[in-house]
């Protein structure tokens, strides 16, 4: 196998993981989460969700792949032999996750085109669903076709051309030199969109009905579950990429440095986004004549409906529109690559592919499943449970399983607090393994049983999707990961592999020996 890939400095990692923390659910999931967790007030439990869960789970996760210097799935085996399976797991998330991931940054530059003309008219609903993606209804619309969609297909395809070539590049060239380029680029533009939105009338409004705070939400539980939640999403914790991206650092790097940053960074975004996207929102409201609750959503709603509505009423609405989708366009892309690398370090490292064959090979079949599943006539209803149950069951369960196998199973808590203390200024201590494990299990655990509960008895969708379509899709998917998982950690590892000598140590403490 190949010399490990590294980041050239602590700058250019810090970027590619801020590059992967700040994606689209910074844009349009943070400010709604505030907005329905009381405001203002909802500032309170996002950061003792920072401090508590977002931040030690950073710590823990760059110290494993930093340690271990390996993949998802090598760093977990190096860690202990039967471990493996979950970071089989995170890999099979993450692949998961990019398939589809794609085709919604795909959207976003068709919508950078259509923002110049305002192609939506009158109906930016109707637009998406029957003009834009034309999706089947009834029940042909829960039914895997092969029914192409070009004006989302095309797009789809250069996407994937260009994260490729992005991850043919390299660790340095490639990932970590675009988000050096796209971050400053993202933050500049959100901070013009931001004064931009604030000349707004109504702007005032938007964020009156953001910040102001609703202090009785404190006492509900589901407004501190929904802020761990937008933690452990947005951070980019639970899917290998830290693990992975921590593997090709320098052997001297400070760890506890770098996590502080990307967290107040992604942090400090997630707040940026919020003001222009409630300031614009405010606007909104004031012209329809509604308050800002019956106008405020979140996800696909907000990004590819409430605003191309607002766009088409706001002074310079197509350049502002041009920006806000070309924001989603660098935001998505960051996250993708970050994605799909963890993906193609754990096929180098499990089967001693070069760089380009893992690229080529393993890359281009997730651009061809991506391709033939989701820019379909009935792509919208896939990617939907898909991204629910990849996230809610996959995610989650991933990082409780984690977790639980680091504090209680494994007990290496105190080795990777010593690793961490060993290179980085930011020492941790009783606190941090008080914090990663207990408080987080604790979390994570009632998120997991408590999204599984409401799953059986609700279905899933709004109006409930089809119960066998759900059972395919969701369960089956979130299922599959597993027993995949599993399947690959019983194949053998190539010798010398596991127990290879690790790059910064003399002496590693792999299984079965000291260090």
């Amino acid at each position: 196998m190949s010399e490990r890939q590294q980041f050239k400095g602590r700058r250019a990692f810090i970027f590619a993981a801020i590059g992967s923390a700040v994606g689209l659910g910074n844009i349009w999931r943070f400010p709604y989460v505030a907005y329905d967790g009381g405001g203002g007030a909802f500032i309170l439990p996002y950061l003792v969700a920072l401090l508590t869960a977002g931040v030690p789970l950073l710590f823990m996760y760059y110290a494993i792949g930093h340690k271990y210097r390996g993949s998802a799935p090598l760093s977990w085996r190096r860690l202990g032999g039967g471990a493996e399976a979950i970071g089989w797991w995170q890999v099979g998330i993450s692949f998961v996750i990019a398939v589809y991931y794609a085709v919604i940054i795909a959207w976003a530059v068709r919508y950078v085109g259509f923002s110049a003309t305002q192609a939506w008219g009158d109906d930016a609903a109707g637009f998406l669903v029957g003009d834009f993606l034309q999706q089947a209804e009834g029940d042909a619309a829960f039914e895997v076709g092969v029914n192409m969609v070009p004006g989302v297909a095309i797009p789809l395809v250069l996407v994937w051309v260009f994260a490729l070539l992005v991850h043919w590049r390299g660790i340095q060239g490639g990932i970590a030199r675009i988000s050096m380029i796209f971050i400053p680029v993202l933050v500049g533009i959100f901070l013009l969109l931001m004064i931009w939105s604030l000349t707004l009338p109504g702007a005032f409004d938007g964020l009156n009905a953001l910040f102001t705070p609703d202090w009785s939400a404190l006492t509900d539980s589901n407004v501190w579950v929904a802020a761990y939640g937008q933690i452990f999403f947005s951070l980019s914790i639970g899917f290998g990429i830290m693990i992975t991206y921590a593997a090709h650092l320098k052997r001297k790097t400070n760890l506890t440095g770098s996590g502080l940053t990307v967290a107040f960074s992604n942090s400090g975004f997630e707040l940026l986004a919020g003001v222009a996207v409630f300031a614009t929102l405010g606007f909104m409201a004031q012209a329809a004549g509604v308050g800002v609750s019956e106008v405020a959503g979140a996800g696909i709603g907000l990004a590819f409906i409430a605003f191309p509505t607002m766009l088409s009423t706001m002074p310079g609405g197509a350049i502002f529109g041009m920006l806000f989708f070309l924001a989603l366009v660098l935001a998505g892309i960051t996250s993708l690559v970050s994605i799909v690398e963890v993906v193609l370090t754990a096929v180098e490292d499990k089967f001693g592919v070069s760089r380009n064959a893992a690229v080529f090979g393993f890359g281009g079949l997730m651009a061809i499943i991506s391709i033939v599943l989701f820019p379909t006539t009935t792509g919208l209803n896939l990617l939907d449970v898909v991204d629910a149950f990849a996230n809610n069951f996959g995610i989650v369960g991933a990082g409780l399983v984690s977790v639980l196998t680091l504090a209680w199973g494994l007990r290496k808590l105190r080795t990777l607090g010593d690793h961490l203390n060993e290179v980085s200024s930011f020492k941790v201590g009783m606190i941090w393994k008080v914090m990663v494990g207990l408080v987080t299990p604790i979390i994570l655990g009632f998120m997991f049983v408590s999204e599984i509960v409401s799953r059986i008895q609700d279905g899933y969708g709004d109006p409930p999707m089809p119960s066998g379509y759900v059972a395919i899709f969701g369960w089956g998917s979130a299922i599959a990961l597993i027993v995949i998982a599993v399947i690959l950690t019983l194949i053998p590892w190539r010798p010398g592999v596991v127990d290879a000598p690790l790059d910064h140590e003399e002496s590693a403490e792999l299984p079965g020996k000291e260090a």
